[in-house]
């Protein structure tokens, strides 16, 4: 045996050896991925609007990829909770995180010392849905439009109740309120379902909420939309005028994204991007906006971090305007 062939096959293993033990070198090298079942983290409670479009991914990413994409809920704390489950995993790919607006870019306008930077600790892997919000009023109430809306408020400055259940709702509400120069009296909501309850019983005087949540008590007379947040009308309400019709500058959304962490190996997002984006454009995933009653966001990784970004930044504008600081 060649004593300096051993020597230089032992020293080329000694070299090697440190790198096949790290846990880098192990995520760096996604060729089997993915060899086991995936995580993906839902930040909101089962049978929300983000939660329902997790389970759709879910659902059919498990066929794309051969492996189960189970969907964890863990919700609490304005979607923070499941977005710290999403940052404390292993960066291997096997955990993803379905964030929305709220978690993505409110919390980084609101919250003081979040414990996460949805910019710095998360990639996103593509676009998901975004849906409008609406202004309504009572199905009672004496006011019919916009303009009575904002002609009743600068009547009784602070005299009108604006319903609201998150501080993502609450900013679209500020940004309309500084754009129509009035100022309502804020009511905070823990649910959706009880704030559109009292809207229609006329306990609070206006509110807003996703169409989506809404469109059922409109359709039955219960509650009136006023106005829509899009950038065009809404297609189940086409006589309902946008904010933006009125104000051009105004036009917000609530929307999701798939996200993991920023370490996750480029192929392995990749994959998983051209994975979703086939999803999305498949004729079940535009079924699937349209009873959701969303629009596909449907943008690649890049595309996300710019619009995030812009969000971001849309939002902070918005909160230092009003006077709303991270608290």
């Amino acid at each position: 045996m060649n004593p300096d062939f051993d020597k230089r096959h032992f020293l080329r293993a000694l070299a090697m050896a440190p790198l096949a033990a790290s846990p880098l070198w192990a995520a760096a090298q996604p060729r089997d991925w993915p060899a086991r079942p995936i995580r993906l983290v839902s930040p909101f409670a089962a049978g929300s609007t983000s939660d329902t479009s997790a389970r759709f991914v879910a659902q059919h990413l498990s066929t794309a990829l051969g492996q189960a994409v189970t969907v964890d809920n863990i919700p609490g704390a304005d979607g923070r909770l499941g977005m710290m489950q999403a940052k404390n995993a292993p960066p291997d790919g096997y955990t993803m995180v379905l964030g929305s607006w709220t978690n993505l870019a409110v919390n980084a306008v609101l919250i003081k010392d979040l414990p996460y930077d949805p910019l710095k600790d998360f990639k996103p892997v593509a676009g998901i849905g975004r849906s409008m919000l609406g202004i309504a009023v009572s199905g009672q109430s004496d006011i019919k439009t916009i303009a009575d809306l904002v002609a009743a408020a600068k009547r009784n400055p602070k005299k009108l109740n604006f319903g609201n259940f998150a501080t993502g709702y609450r900013l679209a509400t500020e940004w309309f309120s500084g754009l129509a120069g009035v100022q309502f009296t804020h009511v905070p909501y823990r649910a959706t379902s009880q704030m559109n309850t009292d809207l229609a019983g006329r306990q609070i005087d206006v509110a807003m909420d996703g169409v989506t949540s809404m469109a059922a008590l409109v359709k039955s007379g219960q509650l009136r939309m006023l106005a829509v947040t899009g950038e065009q009308r809404h297609a189940e309400f086409p006589n309902v005028p946008t904010l933006r019709e009125t104000w051009p500058e105004y036009s917000i959304y609530g929307w999701s994204a798939l996200m993991v962490r920023t370490e996750v190996p480029d192929t392995i997002v990749q994959r998983l991007a051209d994975e979703v984006q086939k999803i999305l454009t498949s004729p079940e995933g535009q079924e699937f906006a349209k009873k959701a009653g969303s629009e596909l966001l449907s943008r690649t990784t890049g595309e996300m971090r710019k619009y995030q970004v812009a969000q971001i930044d849309t939002l902070r504008r918005v909160a230092e305007a009003a006077g709303m600081k991270p608290e």
